[in-house]
């Protein structure tokens, strides 16, 4: 990496985790964002953009609404919930995508990529991809296409065209990388539309920022509705882009406890979990420093999970920072865990939530217990799990 490079992004850092690590044929690509995104952020007029999407598109505000169902079920802290769910296309990524979407339209280009593993960014950029005419292709994982199908064919409706990648795992690290080669062979005409806190800086931190809406508007409808703010939060953490940009809205307020979500598979064998933070150790992958699950070789492990938007073997490095920091706490919860959730939310509030969330309900069912009913804790929704249902069908039967 050029001395230039690394001066340019020397900001990418959260303590010794981000940078951009990068080939050397996306340096001009990642420094024109870089450029263009610090030109628009704080723009009034780009942000009056923005909000209007939000609005009128995304339908944001999203509402925070009180489990009043798991609240008695759980016999614990007050159950509050963030409905990402209820966004257009039924997921967090919409915020990002429509995010990026506009400043690949200030930087001219004429067509978008990007990589997706349960299939909700996958849509989200071809949702945005159709609204704003431009040429998208999307890269999926084999495996993921089949357990992912329904938001495969959604993509194609939508006028996307989807690659699938059969090399290595077939899942979310393979998808990042075949993107990663087309935006190299493609840098004039394209961007990628990064859809995790992921990836070479300034990647992570425009993700944050257009997903801290979510703990934005959180905090503040938790305060106006109740006088105070939560005692916990918690949300689920692949990449982690729901996460962060729930975590964000609440990171100075010191008496709110913070907790991450992580896959923990079948069980702590490398190749069986994807709880990159509990278990990874420092390295490099898809172009930042951060937390990797690795062998002693530093070779990367396969990861897994029940949930295909958290089959990732790496994670944001904004997230590494949190977790070395203390600010935030990561713990686990295994595939049947989260399958137990999944029914459970199912049955007692009536709503379908995205396996990736139901590892965040499994855990808050125990901390609600452990904080007792005086206390409130607020869930990030971060999807809805109409796109998981032939897949839990398919692993526990008749239901």
């Amino acid at each position: 990496m050029s001395r230039i490079l690394m001066k340019k992004f020397e900001e990418g850092y959260f303590g010794e985790f981000g940078g951009s690590y990068a080939p050397e044929v996306l340096t001009e690509a990642l420094v024109e964002l870089d450029r263009v995104y610090k030109k628009l952020k704080d723009n009034r007029k780009f942000k009056k953009e923005v909000d209007y999407y939000f609005k009128n598109y995304v339908n944001r505000p999203s509402l925070l609404m009180f489990a009043e169902n798991l609240t008695r079920h759980w016999k614990g802290a007050r159950i509050w919930l963030k409905r990402e769910d209820l966004n257009h296309t039924g997921a967090h990524k919409i915020n990002n995508t429509i995010g990026q979407a506009l400043l690949a339209r200030h930087m001219g280009k004429q067509r978008i990529i990007a990589e997706t593993g349960a299939g909700q960014h996958g849509l989200a950029t071809a949702t945005v991809g159709a609204m704003f005419g431009f040429e998208t292709v999307v890269y999926m994982g084999d495996v993921d296409l089949k357990r992912q199908e329904l938001n495969a064919v959604k993509m194609k409706m939508m006028g996307a065209t989807v690659r699938g990648v059969s090399s290595g795992e077939a899942t979310l690290k393979e998808a990042t990388s075949e993107a990663m080669r087309d935006w190299a062979l493609n840098v004039k005409n394209t961007h990628y539309i990064v859809g995790s806190a992921i990836g070479p800086h300034p990647f992570p931190t425009i993700v944050r920022d257009f997903q801290s809406i979510i703990g934005i508007e959180s905090r503040k409808q938790f305060k106006k509705m109740n006088g105070k703010l939560p005692d916990g939060v918690v949300a689920c953490v692949g990449g982690g882009s729901n996460s962060i940009g729930m975590f964000y809205g609440f990171l100075k307020d010191k008496k709110v406890k913070l907790y991450g979500v992580e896959a923990g598979g079948i069980d702590s064998k490398p190749g069986n979990h994807s709880a990159t933070i509990t278990m990874g150790e420092p390295g490099f992958l898809h172009g930042t420093k951060t937390l990797i699950i690795q062998d002693e070789n530093g070779q990367i492990v396969p990861a897994h999970s029940v949930s295909a938007g958290l089959d990732y073997p790496g994670v944001g490095p904004e997230h590494a920072h949190l977790a070395r920091s203390g600010r935030v706490q990561y713990h686990s919860v295994n595939d049947e865990q989260a399958l137990d959730s999944f029914l459970e939310v199912c049955k007692v509030e009536g709503i379908i939530p995205a396996l990736e969330t139901a590892h965040a309900f499994h855990f808050a069912k125990q901390l609600a217990k452990d904080l007792g009913k005086k206390k409130d804790i607020l869930i990030c929704l971060s999807g809805r799990g109409d796109k998981d249902a032939a897949e839990v069908y398919r692993l526990l039967g008749k239901i």
